[in-house]
């Protein structure tokens, strides 16, 4: 180059020397750029070198916008391209409109993701949705058993097309990204997420949640390399196994409490799920709200980042759980003090619903006073730009119109019909030797009872429709109450009666009857507002199940989530079932009550006698269950399983 300013005699040709270094240099540092050439969307060029080069193109702003999660009822055209969003979520029950379509749902994120498109760099937006039991905010979405029941099948393949009919829902309403699965260890029922577990069993977990991630995200290549994301293709999402970590074990099952273990039991019980699911390719894995030994796992940079990213080698990214930036201090929302802790500790994307300009004003000012090292952010954003490539985000970023249709698919609901059937745990068959099930279709008159004979909310518990979920039978759309299935499953003839709160009297008057069905148990709940110290059947479900097998031969089913207290009352039964949050498919409960599918499912947690035994899990010293874990009585049906 100096070759020109030596030539250079005159002022006015040492300009024209100087624009032509100028240019020669520019041409030279982007040799590709008179042709529109930019290498991060290049598909064709490695991963590693499209985060690079689209890195370092970024602002420090663009960066942290990358960092931040908002909620949807925020994400609108200005706000995403002000903040330079990266990512948007659906809260629980956080809809674009009362029983949205599947093409509503895609009009919404096409809006967002097109908003995010014309920012300087055009970089996607990843959205999110709790897709935990199917893509179960949505209207019309097909409505899978909760973990626990899944955990009950012993079926590691049917969880996988579970997974993958879960994808196939999430897609058709535009969204590639879900907070599943949870692959929590649930130590003690009185915990309000253990129907999110899918056993006390960490080898069970490890089990399931491989199959869970494979179906959602598809089969990792051979040799795939441990601990890097994997989503292989446009039906497939990006997971997310949670909450890291301990959240099953915290002291009496108290939601977001304490986890008091040791590292080596820590190892052993809670974190192999999460082995699994990164060698399976696991995209994003959530931190929890709970604590190990007193420190919040949110800033616990020794199991974020010493053990997760650099033990076991995870590549993906790691997310917050709601607002749990804020509630690492007390009082909460100490929002400066807060980031800091989270950041350092390795989180790399934030949830932060709404506080969101400052989140971005805070994190900006700490970087830039030398509070967060620039490198923790470049580390962080490159985690969520490979999640990005790897999706395909960049080259297909628009929700595809002709998924619309596989929204509550027929195939989907035969699928979670079947989960429903081996789900289904029979404890109970008889009494003195003769047994009760498969009952008969042919009966002159049948009593159905209980608060949970009919209604499809109850049946599908929290995580349906809304957070905490909901009562009735107009919650998920399409669906069948045990009602419903009974009476599409005996014959024309046969007499079907149903009660919800079924009079002693009325019941002797009605006399004749050749058998009752009765299904109890809980009302919807989530997170904290399911903690229960207790564990006893809601009224008036006792005195129902008293006053009918008092009465009439009965079956009970239990609907719920977890174990109850019903050693008081399996003498008045004469066959009881554990058929937990089964979801909209009721005749899968029916398909085994009535013989044509044999009862084959196993418990995947201890059924307890007392909650004072609680925590009670299977291997303890004092080990005395009412039913023990991996209990279930078989019956041969007329049909083989599939």
């Amino acid at each position: 180059m100096p070759v020109f300013l030596t030539m250079a005699r005159s002022p006015a040709a040492a300009t024209v020397a100087c624009l032509l270094v100028a240019l020669f240099l520019v041409m030279s540092s982007t040799p590709a750029a008179a042709d529109g050439y930019v290498k991060y969307k290049d598909p064709k060029q490695p991963i590693n070198e499209r985060v690079d080069d689209l890195l370092s193109r970024m602002t420090l702003e663009e960066k942290i916008g990358q960092m931040s999660q908002i909620e949807r009822a925020n994400a609108t055209t200005t706000v995403i391209q002000k903040y330079f969003v990266g990512s948007v979520l659906s809260g629980g029950g956080s809809v674009p409109s009362d029983k949205a379509t599947a093409s509503t749902w895609q009009k919404m994120v096409t809006q967002m993701q097109k908003a995010a498109l014309k920012t300087r760099l055009g970089i996607p937006i990843i959205y999110g949705i709790d897709a935990v039991h199917g893509n179960n905010n949505v209207y019309n979405a097909t409505i899978f058993p909760h973990n626990v029941g899944l955990g009950a099948t012993r079926d590691p393949n049917l969880v996988k097309k579970i997974g993958e009919a879960t994808a196939h829902e999430a897609r058709a309403t535009g969204i590639p990204y879900t907070f599943a699965p949870c692959v929590a260890v649930c130590r003690d029922p009185r915990w309000g997420r253990c129907y999110e577990s899918y056993s006390e069993d960490t080898r069970l977990v490890q089990l399931m949640t491989s199959n869970m991630v494979t179906g959602l995200q598809g089969d990792v290549p051979a040799k795939h390399p441990k601990g890097v994301p994997f989503v292989g293709g446009s039906k497939k999402v990006a997971g997310c196994a949670k909450h890291f970590v301990g959240d099953g074990g915290t002291t009496r099952g108290l939601n977001e409490n304490n986890t008091v273990l040791s590292f080596h039991d820590l190892m052993r019980i809670h974190m192999p799920p999460y082995d699994n699911a990164v060698i399976k390719g696991i995209s994003t894995i959530m931190i929890s709200y709970s604590s190990w030994n007193g420190i919040k796992m949110h800033e616990n940079k020794f199991l974020i980042t010493e053990t997760l990213k650099n033990k076991m080698n995870f590549r993906g990214f790691v997310i917050t759980d709601w607002q749990a930036v804020d509630r690492i201090t007390t009082p909460p929302h100490k929002h400066y003090h807060s980031i800091e802790e989270t950041i350092h500790a390795g989180i790399d994307m934030v949830m932060i619903p709404y506080d969101y300009p400052e989140f971005a004003a805070d994190l900006v000012s700490q970087v830039k006073k030398g509070q967060i090292k620039l490198d923790r952010i470049n580390d962080a954003v490159s985690r969520i730009l490979r999640v990005k490539f790897t999706m395909g985000l960049f080259e297909d970023p628009l929700p595809d119109p002709r998924l619309a249709k596989e929204l509550g698919a027929q195939e989907h609901r035969a699928v979670a019909r079947e989960a429903v059937r081996k789900s289904l745990v029979l404890l109970k068959n008889g009494k003195k030797g003769e047994p009760m099930l498969p009952l008969a279709k042919k009966a002159k008159k049948i009593l159905v009872a209980g608060s949970h004979a009919h209604n499809l909310g109850y049946q599908c518990g929290g995580w349906t429709a809304t957070w905490q979920g909901e009562s009735g039978n107009n919650v998920t759309g399409v669906g069948k109450t045990i009602l419903e299935a009974v009476k599409s499953a005996v014959d024309n003839d046969t007499a079907v009666e149903y009660a919800e709160k079924p009079d002693k009297e009325d019941i002797q008057k009605a006399g004749d009857y050749d058998y009752a069905i009765v299904a109890v148990g809980e009302a919807p709940y989530a997170e904290t507002a399911g903690d229960n110290q207790n564990l006893t059947i809601p009224d008036p479900g006792e005195k129902v199940i008293k006053d009918v097998c008092g009465l009439v031969k009965c079956v009970v089913l239990i609907v719920s989530g977890r174990p109850l207290v019903v050693e008081p009352y399996v003498d008045y039964m004469d066959a009881l079932v554990a058929a937990w949050l089964p979801g909209t498919e009721g005749q899968g409960i029916t398909d085994v009550l009535f013989g044509d599918y044999g009862f084959t499912g196993k418990l995947p947690r201890t059924w307890f006698k007392s909650v004072d035994q609680l925590p009670m899990n299977y291997g303890d010293k004092r080990y005395n269950p009412l039913f023990p874990f991996g209990y279930g009585l078989t019956t041969k049906g007329t049909t083989s399983q599939n």
